[in-house]
């Protein structure tokens, strides 16, 4: 019988074979001029793989308590996406934040770009959009003749996206072109590629009319996706299962003590200043405005080396590989931050990545301090890219593969809060970014949760915000608005985003929280022997996994 790791090893490949993109995301190589089959038969193919695995896994005894802890999580992610599946959610999950076009694009950010073979491995991906993007209409059309639709307003706005990446509206012009128009060579392999480049741009404005005209049409009236559906969304998301309703009432709690805490920073950035005041005075102070975009992404690498320099063996264990970050402007204009991982051997750096919408060229770095060290160290950069250089510990599906949005995301707010503790918001305008975006989040879990089990807010609710009413969208807008301090183009597509993946916004701080109790609790048991480094270090040498294992992996340490 195989062991836990060879099942897991043999999954990553296999998966990678079949699914070239996460290939691409993964940094393994050896599929690059390949895209996914995104027809009924090669979702087949993928959901098969998924079944032969968790059955081999369940059958399989650890050897160790290594692999104990990832036999857990192996069979609690892949268990999870076989839910996912039979409930009719996976092949039909379409939304702002993620889709198959979402995926085929975004894998060209990823691609090397160095030299003829590269460009010919894009010439090929690129020649296959056409074929690949029929095989995923006829999924969704498939999807959609058993009843399995998002709901009209995710295909009316994937549409409106897609007419920004074929340069049919927006600034920022055809995506592919700018990407051919990118390169260096020339002679045949240039004229292939732009040809295909206008191909697959023609594909892309094609299936934007099919998503206007065809699925929007069919797609469901009624956005609150329901409680079974949540529930099971939560868990995927979280790798824990929460009490909603306690966890709603929580994020109201929550929201309260954070904007407590804002005013009072406030004070100390403008004595006798409200919160709007101090935003207000920061915002109109030349002295923190940094205009460019390109000055902007310098400003945010120098702050992500700066860190990493002086966090490493100080508060954290960081390796060499891991100390190399590149912080990048998307090739899009969707709006929203994100980090990619390295590749598996280092040669292609985490990324943070940074969507900057339409109309925005001036920025407020006081806001974006906390950012940097979300994605960047110690958050997202350091989670991930340690995970994917600990061989020595974790099996190649633990470092590449798994994700679990409870476990990364609720780290990488924890770690905005470790800064605080570590003294990096010292300057009240920063700590004040740090407080605005924990708030962000905090609201994020009453509005997800609300909107999607039609909750009523509380008629005491300490905001006076339409107590006694029913959650809408519409009101999920409006409190948004009342509590976020960002563009609003950027609140909107939040908003759109909430109703489409149900359940990952409140990821962020219930991951947080848990994150919190998992270390109070690591602190119970230690007492006076408890050491915060030695803790972060043992936790995250556990790789990603859901925070229920989390929590039973840290007991046995």
């Amino acid at each position: 019988m195989r062991t836990v790791d060879e099942i897991s090893e043999s999954y990553v490949a296999d998966y990678a074979a079949l699914n070239p993109i996460t290939a691409s995301y993964l940094g393994i190589e050896g599929h690059e001029d390949r895209l996914p089959d995104l027809s009924p038969d090669g979702y087949a193919a993928r959901e098969e793989l998924t079944a032969t695995a968790l059955s081999s896994a369940t059958a399989a005894e650890p050897v160790d308590e290594r692999e104990t802890v990832a036999r857990e999580a192996f069979l609690e992610r892949l268990g999870l996406q076989q839910e996912m599946t039979h409930a009719g959610y996976a092949r039909s999950d379409f939304s702002v934040i993620g889709s198959g076009l979402h995926e085929i694009r975004q894998a060209f950010d990823l691609m090397s770009r160095d030299g003829d073979e590269a460009w010919a491995a894009i010439d090929a991906r690129l020649s296959a959009i056409p074929s690949t993007l029929r095989d995923y209409a006829a999924t969704l059309t498939d999807e959609a003749d058993r009843g399995h639709v998002a709901a009209a307003r995710q295909y009316a706005e994937v549409a409106g996206q897609v007419r920004n990446w074929t340069g049919q509206e927006g600034e920022g012009g055809d995506f592919f072109s700018g990407l051919v128009a990118a390169s260096d060579v020339d002679g045949r392999l240039r004229a292939s590629l732009e040809e295909h480049a206008t191909a697959a741009a023609a594909a892309y404005a094609e299936f934007g009319t099919f998503l206007q005209t065809e699925l929007h049409p069919r797609g469901r009236e009624k956005e609150a996706v329901g409680r079974d559906h949540y529930a099971l969304a939560s868990r995927y998301f979280l790798g824990a299962t929460v009490d909603l309703e306690e966890t709603y009432a929580w994020g109201w709690h929550e929201l309260e003590r954070i904007v407590d805490e804002m005013d009072a920073t406030a004070g100390r950035i403008r004595p006798g200043a409200s919160l709007d005041e101090a935003v207000a005075a920061l915002d109109a102070d030349p002295a923190r405005l940094i205009h460019g975009r390109e000055a902007f992404r310098d400003w945010m690498q120098q702050l992500a080396d700066r860190t990493i320099e002086e966090l490493a063996g100080v508060q954290f264990d960081i390796p060499d590989p891991v100390r190399r970050i590149e912080c990048c402007l998307a090739p899009t204009n969707d709006g929203g931050v994100y980090y990619t991982g390295p590749s598996e051997d280092f040669t292609r750096p985490g990324r943070m990545w940074w969507s900057v919408p339409d109309g925005i060229d001036e920025f407020s770095p006081w806001r974006e301090v906390t950012t940097v060290f979300h994605e960047g160290v110690p958050g997202h950069h350091l989670q991930v890219a340690q995970t994917a250089y600990r061989r020595d510990t974790l099996n190649r599906w633990q470092r590449l593969m798994c994700w679990v949005s409870g476990h990364g995301e609720g780290w990488a707010l924890y770690a905005e809060r470790l800064m605080d503790d570590f003294g990096y918001l010292a300057d009240p305008a920063d700590r004040l970014g740090m407080l605005d975006g924990q708030g962000f989040r905090a609201a994020r879990v009453i509005v997800d949760i609300g909107m999607h089990l039609e909750l009523r807010i509380p008629a005491d609710n300490p905001f006076a915000f339409h107590p006694g009413e029913t959650w809408t969208p519409e009101l999920g807008l409006e409190f948004m608005r009342q509590h976020c301090r960002m563009d609003d183009p950027t609140i909107v597509f939040e908003v759109n985003r909430y109703l489409g993946w149900p359940g990952q916004a409140p990821s962020y701080k219930v991951g947080e929280r848990i994150w919190l109790e998992a270390r109070d609790e690591a602190r119970g048991r230690a007492g006076a022997d408890f050491d915060l480094k030695a803790f972060h270090r043992s936790a995250l040498d556990l790789g990603s996994l859901g925070l229920d294992p989390l929590r039973t992996a840290l007991t046995r340490l």
